[in-house]
């Protein structure tokens, strides 16, 4: 029985003992790391993050420059209608920049020769035109519609006729009016030609054969109105 109690003690678990000193140490090191933990920050979730830099890009408008291209060679005037003095003429292959707006069909547009009004019946418009000011029609002349012009008594139409069916036409008439916006002449009653104001003379060079007859007509207008020459007939012989 000694002998077996003697084993037993001898298997029975051994208590380590630890110093002083270690035990210290391991508890520094634990507090330490429990300090550290609870300073870091937690890190952003990735949709945080987009959301924060997405209220912090500005959104940037997109312009473009206003324009306006024709189709065909168009008139360009000083006001919203035909009765406007023609300041120019827009080709094809011209772009124009669009500085303003008339209703509700004309464009204002910057040309070399200066700013002129543009029928919205011939441009197209591209670029952030929506932007452009909205602006008034130039004043009308004070007066009413221009005074009629007349062919002067001598000379005031001289035709030669030659060849096979050619005929050169010259008209001459007193420009009597102060207040107009420039000159038509009407060959059968259809515009041919558009004239500067203060213009008193026409020619050109036309098909005409032996017995055929055409007339002419001169026709002066402002923003008020306009007026008409007689009419003249010439047949050659």
């Amino acid at each position: 029985m000694a002998v077996g109690l003697f084993t037993s003690s001898c298997n029975l678990p051994v208590t380590e003992v630890t110093s002083p000193e270690i035990a210290t140490a391991a508890a520094l090191t634990v507090q330490a790391v429990l300090t550290n933990s609870a300073n870091v920050t937690p890190l952003a979730s990735p949709t945080a993050r987009e959301a924060e830099n997405s209220e912090n890009i500005e959104s940037t408008p997109n312009f473009s420059q206003p324009m306006a291209n024709v189709g065909e060679v168009t008139n360009c005037r000083s006001g919203p209608g035909t009765n406007y003095e023609r300041v120019g003429q827009i080709f094809p292959t011209d772009s124009v920049k669009i500085i303003g707006f008339f209703p509700p069909n004309y464009w204002i547009v910057s040309t070399k020769f200066g700013d002129c009004w543009l029928s919205g019946e011939f441009a197209t418009p591209i670029g952030s035109f929506t932007t452009v000011p909205t602006v008034t029609a130039p004043p009308t002349p004070a007066g009413g519609a221009p005074e009629t012009p007349t062919f002067l008594k001598e000379n005031g139409w001289t035709f030669s006729c030659y060849g096979p069916g050619q005929a050169d036409i010259s008209l001459t008439w007193n420009d009597k009016a102060d207040n107009e916006s420039g000159y038509r002449i009407l060959r059968n009653g259809e515009v041919i030609a558009e004239l500067p104001v203060n213009s008193a003379n026409f020619a050109e060079t036309i098909a005409l054969a032996s017995g055929q007859s055409i007339s002419y007509q001169i026709r002066v207008y402002n923003q008020v109105g306009e007026t008409d020459s007689v009419v003249v007939n010439i047949t050659c012989p």
